[in-house]
């Protein structure tokens, strides 16, 4: 009988979409000892997960907290919850991560109202003006960092106009928590997901959601149940925000751990410092990249930070130097999807993958592969 040999993957550098490199003390955190997941202690590291999420999500939302799962999880979490059939929900769509908002709101039996632009260029708060005249939704949702597309999405006036519509307004905030502003509380956000393995940098596994006192009461005023079991925050809520916390299911200990240490790393760095390094380092790449003769795909004014999205020049085979980066480099990057898959790659500068390091080692290497 053949004994399976011990893990031991080579060290990447991880630059792509997602996941991000993890900071040494958060993977240590993960070696802590369990304890249960009804233990006082861990209730302690609950609560202190939610605080810290509030300040990060710039808001005061008691229902503030990670979901189990990832950040898909927290998509379906928000949209199953606020959703009922026959509801309408418009979601504007720019490239991938629309789509699943799309989906998904089918899924929980709603009518989809689809408001769609270009890939690579942000909604029109025009556009989703004259949307709402001719329909009534419960809610709007939008992508504010569309990963696949390294577009980044202005928020204020599209939220002032659904909210002047009577609807909520649901975020996608997975790729720009934590690597841009998201005042949730300033741009009146009533529901919204992240993921802990992008700019937060912890490993996948968690879902970091909030949600305002309005969305809170539409919850509890629903006449049917949660399509999801283990995704009704009727009974979810209960563990994390309860008087007396109910188990609802076994929360995965050690990731709650990694998102504990991550996240004070994150406020111990401090919210404008970090946006700072983001946007500092996403120009030195910028100004390599261009002068190597790539394109980025969105406008200047909305490119995001720690997701570069650009246009792969004319003599370069896609799979061959994303395989030759990760095979010689150790290096990885993510190819394009949709529209752009073969045509685009996504760059991540995401939380500790956004160093001068990772900027110089990435240039370094296109320059020499160019060169062959």
């Amino acid at each position: 009988m053949s004994v399976t040999n011990e893990l031991n993957p080579n060290v990447k550098i991880l630059m792509g979409p997602g996941p991000s490199d993890v900071h040494p003390l958060v993977l240590k955190a993960m070696a802590t000892p369990l304890i249960g997941h009804l233990d006082p202690q861990f209730i302690e590291i609950m609560d202190n997960v939610m605080e810290m999420l509030r300040k990060l999500f710039r808001t005061k939302n008691q229902l503030t907290f990670a979901v189990s799962a990832t950040g898909s999880a927290g998509m379906e979490t928000c949209f199953a919850n606020l959703l009922e059939p026959g509801d309408e929900a418009l979601v504007c769509v720019h490239g991938v991560f629309g789509n699943r908002m799309s989906d998904i709101v089918e899924r929980c039996g709603a009518k989809l109202i689809r408001l769609d632009a270009p890939w690579g260029e942000p909604i029109d708060p025009s556009a989703v003006k004259k949307a709402l005249e001719s329909c009534n939704p419960k809610l709007v949702a939008i992508v504010h960092a569309e990963t696949s597309t390294g577009v980044r999405q202005p928020l204020e006036d599209i939220s002032q106009i659904t909210h002047d519509a009577g609807a909520l307004f649901l975020v996608d905030t997975v790729t720009s928590l934590g690597g841009i502003d998201v005042r949730v509380d300033d741009w009146e956000i009533d529901a919204v997901y992240s993921g802990t393995q992008k700019c937060i940098s912890a490993p996948p596994g968690l879902s970091p959601v909030s949600f305002s006192p309005a969305a809170v009461e539409v919850m509890e005023k629903r006449k049917t149940k949660v399509q999801s079991w283990y995704l009704d925050l009727s009974m979810v809520r209960k563990y994390w925000a309860g008087a007396k916390r109910a188990y609802h299911h076994t929360a995965p200990i050690s990731m709650m751990y990694a998102l504990h240490e991550a996240l004070r790393l994150v406020l111990e760095e401090g919210l404008e410092a970090r946006f700072a390094r983001h946007k500092r380092n996403h120009e030195l790449l910028r100004d390599g990249l261009e002068n190597m003769g790539f394109e980025y795909i969105p406008a200047p004014e909305f490119c995001l930070p720690m997701l570069n999205a650009v246009k792969i020049p004319h003599g370069f085979d896609d799979a061959e130097v994303r395989g030759r980066l990760l095979d010689e480099y150790n290096i990885e990057i993510g190819g394009g999807l949709g529209d752009f898959a073969g045509k685009a790659w996504r760059i991540g500068l995401m939380g500790c993958s956004s160093t001068l390091n990772h900027v110089n080692m990435l240039l370094s290497a296109l320059r020499h592969i160019m060169k062959k």
